[in-house]
């Protein structure tokens, strides 16, 4: 039995069950996978300040489970200390930016991403480069509208997004769109029936990561 450690780097209990709900159909048998929020910090990151205390979390919670995971995701879509996890660990940690980016730019696609944090703009731009995607990315499109309000009222955020995810594609010419962000996910899962190019979401995509890693895909 293969064991998945999904931590979420911000203390919101509803937005680590909302990511879990998402990954779980995606489970292929042998696989069991249980999440852990951050003890303390915020319950969502919206600028980088909180993603450095999500990091420190994530390391924290990583170190701690080690011996009770054979892969972790990191749950929020700046990656916050996977990197560190990675070189500490000698199990898969998977970032669902990470997973995002890399399926979305798949076979030299372009894509975009549509996120509802102003302030994080230059670290995803930032993780985009680090990667070595940038010959395909289009940029990142941002709703007007505070993130915690937006996120506070799902049919707002929806739509916010959707328009977003529109200007990737119209004014970008995005071949593909991420909704960047794990509090973004039942949004990611609402928006991806509603367009016709490939709407990415970044939890799933980490789960398929997680998955290819431990040898379990059909």
């Amino acid at each position: 039995m293969a064991r998945v450690l999904l931590i979420n780097p911000n203390t919101s209990e509803r937005t680590t069950e909302m990511m879990l709900a998402v990954a779980r159909p995606l489970l292929p048998p042998g696989v069991t996978l249980r999440g852990l929020g951050a003890a303390s910090g915020v319950a969502m990151i919206v600028d980088e300040a909180a993603l450095a205390a999500g990091a420190a979390e994530v390391v924290r919670i990583g170190t701690a489970e080690a011996l009770h995971a054979d892969a972790v995701i990191v749950a929020a879509f700046g990656d916050p200390g996977a990197e560190t996890l990675q070189a500490m660990l000698p199990i898969p940690v998977i970032g669902i930016g990470e997973a995002a980016i890399r399926d979305a730019a798949a076979n030299g696609r372009r894509f975009g991403i549509a996120t509802s944090t102003p302030r994080l703009v230059r670290s995803i731009e930032a993780r985009v480069r680090a990667l070595g995607l940038s010959e395909w990315f289009t940029g990142v499109r941002v709703p007007s509208g505070d993130p915690l309000a937006l996120a506070a009222n799902p049919t707002e955020q929806d739509e916010a997004l959707a328009d977003a995810a529109s200007a990737c594609i119209e004014r970008d010419a995005a071949e593909a769109v991420i909704i960047g962000g794990g509090p973004l996910s039942d949004t990611a899962a609402r928006l991806r029936v509603r367009f016709r190019i490939a709407i990415i979401e970044p939890v799933p995509a980490a789960m398929r990561a997680v998955i290819r890693r431990l040898g379990r895909g059909h």
